[in-house]
């Protein structure tokens, strides 16, 4: 996905806090910036794929930090680079250890009292709630995100997927340590730990909120910030009400919900992966930047401990 995405941006190391390295690229300047975004990747979608809409976010005056997962992209160790059979990781882990260490990172970065805003695209944005700190985030958009239910992904994928879930994962998993995705053509490498998680979720229609669903319950509500939803009718795995069925889950953010076919702005096509091409810099990117410009005012000015 994204390779012939050029790596643009400043590279930084980041350390997750159990001594994981980590890399990502700072696109902008932090201390001139008008807020910090960090953008979080879709599951096994390395940071590069996201660099033109990056670049194109900070020439409109905001830092973005974009980074990868362990095990994923650039923050996929050498002793991994032909496997990654013995790479200890679930989603748990990218959400608590390595989204963590991203926003920590570009908090450092910003001026005192600069907002910090979270952009996820497909997983980056069912995972806010999991991420220590969360608080800290001042406004969160979402991209193509809806739960991963495999009952509620679209109708004309449901198929595929059932058989991804109950055929070629488990087997995969079984003969080769880890998801082989790339030689497989399916989504790319995954750490056994992730995709084991991942697929338990899909099979349950609680998703992400079937596993220690009290505590999680709490963290989500806790969440208060605006949200803005960009979902598109044409997502070839997220439905209406799988991205409805997700966001249910944000109850006391304000939530924008914005559905859009692909004809409302002239296009043919969107899909899950669109939003982020170069064509769509007139259409699509500013909705995003200028809703979060529009929340400069509403950004907290005490520190969160």
């Amino acid at each position: 996905m994204g390779k012939g995405r050029a790596m643009t941006g400043q590279a930084l190391a980041l350390t997750a806090a159990d001594g994981f390295v980590l890399q990502g690229r700072l696109h902008g300047d932090p201390a001139g910036a008008r807020a910090g975004v960090l953008l979080a990747p879709a599951m096994g979608v390395p940071q590069r794929f996201y660099a033109d809409f990056a670049a194109w976010l900070a020439a409109q005056g905001f830092a973005v930090l974009t980074f990868d997962y362990r095990g994923i992209g650039a923050s996929r160790p050498e002793a991994f680079r032909h496997s990654l059979r013995g790479l200890r990781a679930d989603v748990d882990t990218w959400a608590e250890q390595d989204a963590a260490a991203a926003l920590d990172a570009l908090a450092a970065r910003l001026p005192a009292g600069r907002p910090l805003h979270w952009i996820g695209h497909s997983l980056g944005g069912q995972i806010v709630g999991l991420v220590p700190r969360h608080e800290r985030v001042d406004r969160i958009v979402t991209i193509a995100v809806g739960t991963g239910y495999w009952r509620l992904n679209a109708a004309r994928v449901r198929w595929l997927v059932g058989w991804m879930w109950f055929v070629v994962v488990p087997l995969a998993l079984r003969c080769c340590g880890y998801f082989p995705g790339r030689r497989l053509r399916k989504i790319g490498d995954l750490p056994a730990g992730v995709m084991a998680q991942w697929r338990r979720w899909c099979l349950q229609p609680d998703y992400l909120m079937s596993e220690d669903t009290a505590h999680r319950s709490a963290r989500y509500a806790r969440i208060a910030r605006p949200l803005l939803s960009l979902s598109f009718t044409d997502d070839e795995y997220m439905s209406a009400r799988g991205t409805e069925r997700l966001h249910a889950i944000y109850a006391g953010a304000a939530r924008e919900m914005r559905r859009i076919a692909p004809a409302d702005i002239g296009e043919r096509r969107i899909g899950h992966f669109g939003f982020f091409r170069p064509r769509f810099a007139a259409t699509l990117w500013p909705q995003v930047a200028g809703w979060l410009a529009a929340g400069a005012s509403d950004h907290p000015q005490e520190t969160l401990s």
